[in-house]
């Protein structure tokens, strides 16, 4: 097959799926094609998949990230204070670390919203299936909601990273307490015990609960360093830590907090 026609037989295999989309027309626009198998893909229910479809879908997914283009952590510069940590601004989806953290919702299943713009469904979106289909079996295993501020594990997938470190960060609906601080701390704590535990070197932080949870920016990222350099400082740890950011108004924040 050819990566087109990766493309429309993933499509026609989702779409034998009940959903609003099964009978949706397939156009012969690339993009139109890439924005259906991703919508597919976002309102798919976890079900064992065929081998063959898992290999069609493997093999598509990676030539699609192959194509966006991938930052590896050896070509970026660390800071000159501490040379464990880095300030990087891009896709999170594209670095090659050992484990990206996804800011996850309670159920871990993934964003459902077709083509939603958060990190949770681009982190799924370019993983592939299987990502949402191993946190069903942990959720399942768990039976019940994730909480606020503790962390899982899972492959990469189709990813540049071998890990995807999940965690809930708090929402914050009204006023900032010191209990959303404390839940926010919690989150960077479990991703870097759940880091170490499983002998990891590298690890990407996003800018966890801004956006849609409606963490404060500065205060978010105020958190974040401060945990990250308390956790190093008090383990020792050689673990290398990337403060992934996408908006300009994080990376501003970021340079000022970390003197960069």
């Amino acid at each position: 097959m050819t990566h087109e026609e990766q493309r429309i037989w993933l499509i026609r295999e989702l779409q034998k799926n009940r959903s609003q989309l099964s009978g949706y027309h397939i156009s012969d626009d690339e993009q139109d094609q890439k924005d259906l198998l991703r919508a597919l893909m976002n309102i798919w229910m976890p079900e064992p998949l065929s081998d063959e479809f898992l290999t069609i879908q493997d093999e598509y997914l990676a030539e699609e990230n192959r194509r966006a283009g991938i930052t590896d952590i050896v070509d970026l510069t660390p800071l000159k204070q501490d040379e464990r940590l880095y300030l990087w601004q891009g896709d999170m989806t594209t670095l090659k670390v050992d484990a990206i953290v996804n800011p996850a919702n309670s159920a871990l299943l993934g964003c459902f919203q077709m083509l939603h713009n958060c990190a949770d469904n681009l982190i799924h979106s370019k993983a592939g299936l299987s990502l949402r289909y191993r946190c069903n079996e942990i959720m399942c295993a768990q039976g019940h909601d994730e909480p606020a501020g503790q962390a899982k594990i899972t492959p990469g997938y189709n990813l540049p990273c071998k890990y995807v470190l999940h965690t809930v960060g708090p929402i914050v609906d009204g006023a900032l307490t010191k209990e959303h601080e404390r839940l926010l701390a919690s989150c960077y704590t479990s991703c870097l015990n759940l880091a170490a535990e499983n002998h990891l070197k590298s690890i990407a932080f996003c800018c966890i609960s801004t956006g849609v949870f409606m963490f404060p920016n500065q205060r978010a990222a105020e958190i974040a360093v401060n945990t990250v350099k308390d956790w190093l400082n008090r383990t020792q740890s050689d673990i290398k830590v990337v403060f992934n950011v996408y908006k300009d108004i994080d990376l501003e924040i970021y340079r000022e907090i970390l003197g960069h």
